[in-house]
């Protein structure tokens, strides 16, 4: 039998993802100015009062869908980062929210399709409303620091004689390319996939080596 405390932190747990779950598809049904406090209850099967018991407001929401999303992010980085030309192939085809699926490692439920796509859209909503809302953009901003420092660390373990000036350049470049790409991902595919492959191979083994994976030690 579980501990009364690992119980109830369990409950707290379940609670949250339910409203998380459901602030999601609100969300990204009706945006966040759109969405209401009325509707996620709805859709979690509690009532407005139970969800102010878990979150203070929908800013606090909007904070633990972005938490969790650059969550997820660091997590793919982590079992991805030394598979450069694999990612090649993904951006070539926009298919960032489906390269975890290339690796050996088990399927992580939360990175289907369904929901990377829902993250894709979710996070478009959160940069136009950082726009507006001062709250929200410290929000964004500080999820895009920590994940921006997170690939440097993982970046830096692969390739430790590099300095951190040369550390930050290539995350930077890596990142453009790759958020420029799923903001593109519903428009018109213009150059030839293979081609544009190719560039990528180029231009990844320019920035980290050929082969795209650390250089091995003699």
């Amino acid at each position: 039998m579980l501990p009364l405390q690992d119980t109830k932190e369990k409950r707290i747990s379940a609670r949250r993802d339910q409203i998380i779950a459901a602030s999601r598809l609100s969300f990204r049904k009706h945006g966040f100015h759109g969405a209401g406090m009325a509707e996620i209850a709805k859709l979690s099967q509690l009532s407005v009062g139970q969800i102010y018991r878990y979150f203070a407001n929908k800013d606090a929401i909007i904070e633990e869908i972005v938490r969790r999303m650059v969550a997820k992010k660091i997590r793919f980085m982590a079992s991805n980062t030394h598979h450069l030309i694999q990612l090649s192939e993904s951006l070539a085809e926009r298919r960032i929210s489906k390269f975890h699926h290339n690796t050996l490692l088990p399927v992580d439920p939360e990175l289907s399709p369904e929901e990377s796509e829902i993250d894709h859209a979710l996070m478009l909503e959160v940069a136009a409303e950082a726009r507006r809302n001062p709250v929200v953009e410290k929000i964004w901003r500080d999820a895009e620091f920590n994940l921006f420092n997170q690939a440097k660390v993982m970046l830096g373990n692969a390739y430790p004689h590099w300095t951190d000036d040369e550390l930050t350049t290539r995350v930077e470049v890596v990142a453009v390319i790759c958020e420029g790409t799923a903001f593109r991902h519903l428009t018109t595919r213009h150059a030839n996939t293979k081609q544009l492959e190719a560039l990528y191979q180029a231009l990844f083994g320019h920035l980290f080596n050929p082969q795209g994976h650390p250089p091995q030690s003699e």
